[in-house]
């Protein structure tokens, strides 16, 4: 195989390849090879039949499936042996080929720049670490203890007040006839919620335990039954128990009924609770932090062809109008998303991060807790949609390469109180909003891809050229 590259200053290129008439054939004769034991024709025995009968009978779909292999196996030889990254898809413009043939071809490209890591070094960022207060810590638990229902009988002669549980069995009827749903037994209801039928707690206000009381309601629009919607229905209910909520008293049992080992390790989890929910904000702040400085790292050329891709994404949903004035906002929001993307890639390949099977599926995991009740919705979803999986796993590698940056840049370490956070958390929301005041002023439209200026482009590496003008590949049938 003779390479020969031209256009060597600038990204784009072409990369001429030629293969002699002589390989070829030996690909050729590889898989008349291949093939020959797996053919049946008629008259003669399996692995049997000559050579010429097969290049006769299949001939044009064995030279295709050869020349697909040639194809893909030398463009990326070409391009690994020359060091370039393509951005973007490879187009190949066959000049000669057939069977019996040379095959000479041109690869156009247009490679990714070189980009200087050395800065990674002088990034600059803020490491928070949130000093939690023992009254906040206490606060917190005391709201938890108040989410609580204790709820205590009270004596026979003690009448239902609002937030007091009544529990009771009940039989209705319309019109002095029973209907379906229209009996229960130890319902339970929190007087003043009115959250069973509209207007129904409020007319158990002032029962007392064994009491039997008449309820009228109007059945709501969205009854099971569809034929007792908005029909009026009277209740007779049977009071069982009357129960008053206590206070939950805030001691060991009540930590270890939350799981804790007893009080102190309870306040000792809620305290890191409140922490990770602070640093967890925080660290976003932090990555669009590093984000932003790498914004200014130098990059001597974006590939045009990634930018009008990055432009389409962000111009999603645009009107024709809407994206002309938009144009220019974009390309260069583009800009900065490539360079990112760009410098992010080359940092983790030559610090070699890969992700594990077992770092997606933790991932996947993490999403499932976030989500109860939807397990498996979630679960089918990432089944259905392979791209969604890949979306995760960038995701992931590209946490892991903002964490290792974290290691090799300059951190400025800051404990800060938790309303100093909240301070922080605030300026930030503050900036995004204007942000987005400003660009909805400028564009008149909204569109929430302006707001990830500094969210890195995905730069993939796409090995597999396509040709310009390639014959159409058949696979032989091997019958």
């Amino acid at each position: 195989m003779k390479v020969t590259v031209e256009n060597k200053k600038g990204l784009n290129k072409d990369i001429k390849v030629f293969i002699d008439k002589k390989t070829m054939n030996s690909y050729m004769d590889e898989k008349y090879e291949e093939i020959k034991n797996t053919v049946n024709l008629k008259g003669f025995r399996p692995g049997k039949v000559p050579k010429e009968i097969l290049k006769r009978q299949f001939g044009q779909a064995i030279f295709s499936e050869v020349l697909d292999k040639v194809l893909k196996d030398t463009s990326v030889k070409a391009l690994e042996d020359n060091k370039i990254k393509p951005a973007g898809q490879p187009k190949l413009d066959l000049k000669t080929y057939g069977e019996d043939k040379d095959l000479e071809y041109v690869m156009s490209v247009t490679e990714l720049p070189k980009v200087e890591l050395k800065s990674v070094e002088n990034i600059k960022y803020d490491e928070y670490s949130v000093k939690i207060d023992a009254n906040e810590t206490d606060k917190r638990i005391k709201e938890i203890a108040k989410s609580q229902n204790n709820f205590k009988e009270v004596a026979a002669d003690v009448k239902a007040v609002v937030e007091n549980l009544v529990i009771f069995d009940y039989k209705a009827t319309i019109d002095g006839k029973d209907f379906t749903g229209g009996e229960g037994k130890n319902t339970q209801l929190i007087l003043g919620k009115d959250l069973f039928i509209k207007g129904f707690d409020k007319q158990l206000i002032g029962v007392k335990k064994n009491d039997e009381k008449s309820a009228d309601v109007t059945l709501p629009e969205n009854y099971p039954q569809k034929e007792y919607a908005n029909k009026k229905a009277n209740f007779v209910c049977k009071i069982i128990e009357v129960k008053k909520s206590e206070e939950v008293k805030i001691d060991d049992d009540f930590a270890k009924n939350l799981g804790a080992k007893d009080l102190a390790d309870l306040k000792t989890l809620v305290s890191k609770q409140i922490n990770d929910e602070y640093k967890n904000s925080l660290d976003k702040l932090v990555k669009t932090q590093i984000l932003k400085e790498i914004e200014n790292f130098k990059v001597d050329e974006i590939p045009e062809n990634l930018i009008e891709e990055e432009v389409k994404i962000l111009s999603q949903g645009m009107t024709e109008e809407d994206f002309k004035k938009s144009r220019k906002n974009f390309e260069e929001i583009a800009k900065k998303r490539i360079k990112v993307g760009l410098i992010l890639n080359e940092f983790g390949e030559q610090n070699k991060i890969k992700v594990t099977e077992q770092e997606i599926q933790a991932e996947v995991q993490k999403q499932l807790r976030m989500m109860p009740g939807q397990e498996k919705m979630v679960m089918e979803f990432y089944q259905k949609n392979p791209s969604a999986l890949a979306s995760l796993r960038g995701n992931v590698y590209e946490e892991k390469i903002i964490d290792l940056i974290k290691t090799k840049a300059k951190a400025s370490k800051k404990e800060i109180s938790k309303e100093e956070a909240e301070k922080i958390l605030k300026e930030h929301q503050k900036q995004d909003h204007n942000h987005e005041h400003d660009h909805d002023h400028d564009h008149n439209h909204d569109n929430p891809e302006e707001k990830k200026a500094s969210k890195p482009a995905k730069i993939e590496k796409k090995l597999e050229p396509s040709a310009s003008k390639k014959p159409s590949a058949k696979k032989v049938s091997k019958k």
